[in-house]
């Protein structure tokens, strides 16, 4: 069988894939353009990888980013803006609230369906990079040039550079036989989307109980998304509850401040595992998004921190081609390697450490954190660290020049 040649290969179609080929095409133009090939195992051809009821929360350095790649005008259409985000904790006096005029932005951050985000990037797409789909790598090879990989359906692919943005379980880290770090954190969400009484006024809210942290996400048509994390043991017992059941259980929870929970779509439920990539990237591979880390759900950081990865790739990956260097070779990889390493060392642990902090009911560390939170609502200053991280501002993001546009 032939083998087709690419200058690119991404494994995984889904919003981390699918953002870089199209930033990669946005940024260097029609005379500098990529082959690229995107390996995606999901069957349907309709709609986006990975894309369901889901929705993630876009903070404005991601609006940012949007706007240097010129996606942003088209999600414009499709978002749901977070104008305020309130922090409380159940049963205790600890709450903060950030606004935006207080960082002189319009919105602290956008929510938008996984399902929208789809099938925009798909028609962004739709003649910038050949898909392979449905299909998975069964063998990956890495030559000194290049890596060749062989699909489910016998296909090969060779290209100088191939990109992992395949999950938390990544196809290509266990082809390579690469080291991960896991963290169970014995907690395990479940998500769905919410009706309530009262409008949500495009408020995000971050409610800590005594059963986990409880996320509500402002989305279109009324609906907030529920991102509800608790211990493992307990999810069979709150799952098995009709819906009435649930709703007054989640009621008991969160409070009233959205008046009456009034109807839940779907409930599905996963466990909460910390996935770490032990290196960002290996002879010829560069790992971004959930495969590079992926993590608990507390401050809605995951995608963030992703598509950050995705923004510093692209920077790293335009700039070696326009020097005209060789697009998978060492120096690439380490100026990408990085450009990542403080963001993401410091997101993790932020992360890491909300988990720790808010989902004990320790009493030393109860009272610890509501004086914190009260004190921050107070304070400036004792704010700016949660808002940056809320924003996407720890670190500088790299600037995405169009060399010309497509």
């Amino acid at each position: 069988m032939v083998t087709k040649e690419f200058d690119l290969i991404i494994n995984g179609g889904g919003m981390a894939g699918a953002t870089l080929a199209w930033g990669l095409q946005y940024i260097l133009g029609r005379d500098n353009a990529l082959k690229i090939a995107i390996i995606e195992a999901s069957t349907d051809q309709k709609n986006h990888a990975g894309f369901d009821a889901r929705v993630i929360a876009l903070s404005y350095g991601s609006r940012q980013i949007l706007e240097q790649i010129g996606l942003w005008p088209d999600y414009q259409s499709i978002v749901t803006p977070i104008n305020d985000i309130s922090v409380t904790d159940r049963g205790h006096f600890g709450q903060t609230t950030l606004r935006p005029a207080e960082y002189q932005v319009p919105h602290l951050g956008y929510v938008v369906e996984l399902a929208d985000s789809g099938k925009l990037l798909l028609d962004k797409l739709a003649d910038k990079v050949t898909w392979f789909r449905p299909n998975r790598i069964m063998e990956l090879n890495q030559q000194q040039r290049h890596v060749e990989v062989r699909l489910d359906d016998g296909q090969q692919l060779r290209a100088p550079l191939i990109v992992a943005a395949d999950g938390g379980f990544s196809t290509v880290r266990q082809l390579l036989t690469l080291n991960n770090q896991q963290t169970d954190f014995e907690q395990s969400a479940i998500i769905a989307n919410i009706t309530t009484s009262q409008a949500h006024q495009g408020v995000a809210y971050e409610r800590f109980s005594e059963h986990g942290p409880i996320a509500l996400l402002p989305m279109s048509q009324g609906r907030s998304s529920l991102v509800w994390s608790m211990k493992t043991s307990d999810i069979e017992s709150i799952m098995s509850l009709d819906d009435d059941g649930f709703l007054a259980k989640l009621q008991q929870a969160f409070g009233y401040r959205l008046g009456v929970f009034e109807k839940t779509g779907k409930r599905v439920s996963y466990p909460l595992i910390q996935t770490l990539a032990n290196e960002l990237t290996h002879h010829r591979v560069a790992f971004i998004g959930n495969a590079a880390q992926a993590l608990h759900p507390i401050a809605g950081q995951g995608f963030n921190l992703g598509l950050r990865d995705v923004a510093a790739l692209i920077d790293s990956i335009s700039r070696t081609i326009i020097a005209t260097k060789d697009i998978g070779g060492f120096a690439m990889l380490n100026q990408y390697s990085q450009a990542r390493a403080a963001d993401r060392q410091s997101t993790i642990w932020a992360t890491s450490g909300l988990v720790s902090i808010f989902s004990n009911q320790h009493w030393p560390l109860v009272i610890g954190r509501n004086l914190g939170l009260s004190l921050s609502n107070c304070l400036s200053t004792m704010k700016k660290p949660i808002a940056q991280q809320m924003l996407g501002w720890n670190h500088q993001l790299p600037v995405l020049k169009p060399q010309r546009l497509p």
